[in-house]
């Protein structure tokens, strides 16, 4: 085994020795990753290599200007770089942190494993519709598109209706005292599929003497089996089939459309006076594997950052999570301007949407039940969340949450979540994407 294998088997026990993924969303440095690329801990053990001992130059009785001759006291050997004991005590194993790389599908996946999500996503806009297979069938079309074997079983199946046994009814036709009318009054009454002209031409092919040869039709029928219309066609053929132009039908392909799995994220978070560094870092704990994990699910996301005091505006994604006001709270300024970006840039006919929201559950009076909850209801979203973040528990006058939670209580696609500290960030966000509607 040589070096390059050593260094190999060396790094798949770093790589399997990673943090766990749960530990890393709650208490590892989420700023070394970028919105394409996860980088998660991990513990590689150095190699061992071959080093020379710089004590250890030139040969014996070999020196240079200023070299002591034999017998001359020499100083204690210099300290070289490592003996000082900074980098571990004798023994020690050296070891550095890398990181493992990981792409958003790849998180997501680990994700669905580790929390048992399932969530499948939507394809909305159409992209490209190409024709598959001929299974859908139209009344007119190409001849070279004629459903032939359609065609011959409607044909068969009126044959099989309208056949009966000739020899069958003949013989009625030689019962005493009973003529055309009779025989075809009986016929229907059997559900005989006969004609009254084919009878009439029956019977007068009779010769006289033969009309009379059944006293009874019980006597006929007791005496002449009726050969059912499947048996004879099996035993004589079939000569002709009666086809009709209603049973043309025309073997169209089927149109496929290719949707695009696409999403668009808004995250809303509060950025008012109260909204102090602990809370603003555990929204960021819980937005970005969300913002991950929805990456890695869908073709094409997009995200929209609005941040809100008593107003609203956009940010980018570096503001979002850093940016802190003085203002008061008013939840619904943040509502009204996702409900505007949604409407002008991402209709809900060719767009999935999640708006996630987040802040310590403060707002002004009567804003909640007034604004949000209306607003709520009005835009139409996979999935709506609010994530409180309370350091400290349940402030006073933090009832945001408990009012959301408490009105859509029966609607499956609204989810409140409660942060009180890293602790919490895992289960939060199992219980927002645990929660999307799948209609």
């Amino acid at each position: 085994m040589g070096r390059r294998d050593d260094l190999d088997r060396y790094r798949e026990v770093g790589e399997a020795k990673r943090e766990d993924l749960s530990e890393f969303i709650q208490y590892g440095d989420l700023g070394e990753s970028r919105p394409d690329e996860i980088r998660i801990p991990i513990k590689i053990v150095d190699p061992p290599e071959f080093a020379y001992d710089p004590r250890d130059m030139g040969g014996v009785g070999q020196g240079q200007g200023g070299t002591p001759d034999v017998g001359d006291p020499v100083g204690e050997p210099q300290p070289q770089p490592g003996d000082d004991g900074a980098d571990g005590d004798p023994g020690e194993e050296g070891t550095e942190h890398e990181h493992y790389e990981m792409d958003p599908e790849e998180f997501a996946e680990e994700l669905d494993e580790e929390l048992g999500l399932d969530l499948e996503p939507k394809g909305k806009k159409v992209i490209e519709e190409t024709e598959g297979d001929f299974t859908d069938i139209t009344r007119s079309g190409p001849a070279s598109t004629l459903d032939f074997e359609r065609l011959f079983k409607e044909g068969l199946k009126r044959k099989l209706a309208m056949d009966f046994d000739e020899t069958y009814i003949e013989e009625a036709l030689r019962v005493e005292g009973w003529g055309p009318a009779t025989v075809f009054e009986w016929a229907r009454g059997e559900h005989i599929p006969v004609s009254r002209a084919w009878i009439e031409d029956a019977y007068e092919s009779i010769p006289a003497e033969e009309r009379s040869r059944w006293g009874s039709i019980e006597e006929m029928t007791a005496s002449v089996d009726r050969e059912p219309s499947a048996a004879r066609i099996r035993r004589e053929g079939i000569d002709e089939v009666p086809f009709r132009r209603e049973d043309e039908r025309y073997r169209y392909p089927e149109i496929v459309e290719e949707r695009e799995k696409n999403v668009v994220v808004v995250n809303i978070r509060d950025v008012s006076g109260s909204m102090r560094e602990a809370k603003r870092e555990l929204v960021e704990r819980t937005f970005t594997p969300l913002d991950w994990y929805l990456t890695g699910k869908y073709d094409n996301a997009e995200f929209v950052y609005i941040a809100h005091d008593a107003d609203a505006w956009e940010v980018d994604r570096e503001e979002f999570f850093g940016i802190r006001s003085g203002g008061g709270t008013r939840i619904s300024s943040a509502y009204e301007l996702a409900a505007a970006v949604l409407e002008s840039e991402y209709p809900w006919s060719e767009w999935n949407r999640y708006v996630f929201a987040a802040g310590d559950s403060e707002n002004s009076s009567n804003d909640t039940e007034e604004r949000v909850i209306p607003m709520m209801e009005e835009i139409p979203a996979n999935l709506h969340a609010y994530v409180e973040t309370q350091p400290s528990g349940n402030a006073i006058n933090a009832t945001h949450a408990g009012e959301i939670e408490r009105h859509f209580s029966e609607v499956s696609n609204v989810a409140v979540a409660y942060v009180e500290g890293p602790d919490d960030v895992v289960e939060a966000i199992d219980t927002i994407l645990s929660t999307e509607d799948d209609a």
